[in-house]
């Protein structure tokens, strides 16, 4: 470990970093995201009496949960973090057939799920602009291709997995000839390049390919895994400097998208943006390895379909428990988000393990 900690581009021969262990600190992560972005749908834009967002029922809570939209941030930071360590020393077929076992089984189930109680029970769906499922965009849907096939989602939180496949179909690239140190360094150079000039190419296909937007996060990932393996080098440092200063670019403009009917400062989005840098280098530099409570596995295992489940359902089931109880917004918030997640637990135990079991078997590829 002496000399590969100084070195400007590390060697890929660090004894003891070619397992790929299970980091409940980075579960510990998703699971914040993961609330972040629940917290930030049913505060802010879920209308409960059918009429008010929450932002007039809560107005000092949705004040603050509007930051939940960076948990999305959050989520594809560890993604590039957590894809590029399942892909090292593994060849594109295991790449792509393990990113086809996480992410379709989940999927597959909480779309016709979803698909199921919006058709199922009564409820003005245009209070929150979804379309109603129909059998054949429920088809699309299940295919996670519905966005550019121009098919409305059945869930608008959807829109994430097509960011996640486009950077999978990027990340192939150095997994078909093999990662090492300086091609990954190689990729995320030239992939940060192409999302600084993008803007002054105006071509939509480099905008399609190279998701200039999200880029600065899945690169910071990538980079945090190299250093979690590797070791830190004044080189990587800088690199993830930059994304930094990107991402801080970045979320100041996405924050202006967000509109929930009510001014929205952006220094908590750097607050925030700084934060998740802060903790995810923290998990590199390995400070937080005594970090192994197994409830965080578990509680980060049932992130996705979380994830998956929340919006439309949860507001469809926000909106029931108001006209019933009259309850206080803070309680619906807190009842909705804890039956979402017994919901995605059982997804998770009984639906989600299982098929990818099956799927793993049949594929015969290793894990």
């Amino acid at each position: 470990m002496s000399n590969e900690r100084e070195s400007p581009v590390p060697t890929d021969n660090r004894p003891g970093m070619h397992d790929k262990p299970r980091l409940a600190s980075l579960d510990g992560l998703r699971v914040v995201a993961a609330v972040a972005v629940a917290i930030y749908h049913y505060a802010v834009f879920s209308r409960i009496d059918g009429q008010s967002t929450p932002g007039r029922l809560l107005p000092a809570g949705s004040h603050i949960a509007v930051y939940g939209f960076l948990g999305v941030e959050l989520f594809f930071m560890i993604s590039g973090f957590v894809i590029c360590m399942s892909s090292w020393d593994r060849g594109l077929r295991h790449f792509f057939a393990s990113r086809a076992r996480r992410l379709y089984p989940a999927y597959w189930t909480c779309v016709i799920i979803t698909a199921a109680v919006a058709a199922a029970v009564p409820a003005d769906g245009r209070l929150w602009a979804m379309a109603e499922p129909t059998p054949v965009g429920v088809a699309v849907n299940l295919t996670m291709l519905e966005e550019p096939l121009g098919v409305p989602m059945i869930d608008t939180v959807y829109w994430t997995l097509f960011v996640e496949l486009r950077f999978y179909l990027l990340l192939a690239i150095p997994v078909l000839i093999g990662l090492n140190v300086r091609r990954v360094v190689l990729f995320c150079a030239g992939w940060m390049t192409v999302a600084v000039v993008s803007p002054f190419l105006s071509s939509r296909i480099v905008d399609f390919v190279a998701v200039p937007e999200y880029a600065p996060c899945f690169v910071a990932g990538i980079l945090m895994y190299v250093i979690y393996r590797f070791g830190p080098s004044p080189m990587l440092f800088g690199m993830l400097g930059f994304t930094y200063l990107m991402n801080l670019r970045h979320v100041t403009v996405r924050v202006k998208e967000v509109q929930p009917g009510f001014a929205v400062p952006t220094w908590p989005c750097i607050v925030v943006i700084t934060l998740a840098y802060l903790v995810l280098l923290a998990v590199a530099l390995h400070r937080l390895d005594a970090i192994q409570w197994r409830w965080l596995t578990v509680a980060g295992a049932i992130t996705y379909p979380l994830y998956l489940l929340h919006q439309r359902i949860g507001y469809i089931v926000m909106q029931y428990l108001y006209q019933w109880t009259a309850a206080p917004v803070w309680l619906l918030i807190v009842v909705t988000l804890g039956g979402m997640s017994l919901l995605s637990w059982i997804v998770y135990r009984t639906i989600e393990v299982p098929l990818r079991h099956r799927l793993r078997q049949r594929s015969g590829a290793l894990r």
